[in-house]
């Protein structure tokens, strides 16, 4: 875990349990603040994990939808 703070909080409930629009939210805030932070490794390392998680989740959901 860094030592700064992440520009960005997790949501208050696990990914599984976000709305969809919750879920896009979240989403489109960890995509743009990766855009604009600092080239901060550790940093920039964990909020990628979070939108890989987020992406999991959303085609994950995608899938079911479609079965």
């Amino acid at each position: 875990m860094p030592a700064e703070p992440l520009p960005i909080h997790q949501p208050k409930h696990p990914l599984h349990a976000l709305t969809t629009y919750e879920l896009r939210d979240y989403r489109r805030d960890l995509e743009n603040t990766i855009k604009t932070i600092t080239p901060d490794v550790a940093i920039r390392a964990e909020l990628q994990r979070r939108l890989d998680a987020v992406i999991a989740e959303q085609e994950s959901r995608a899938r079911l939808a479609t079965t």
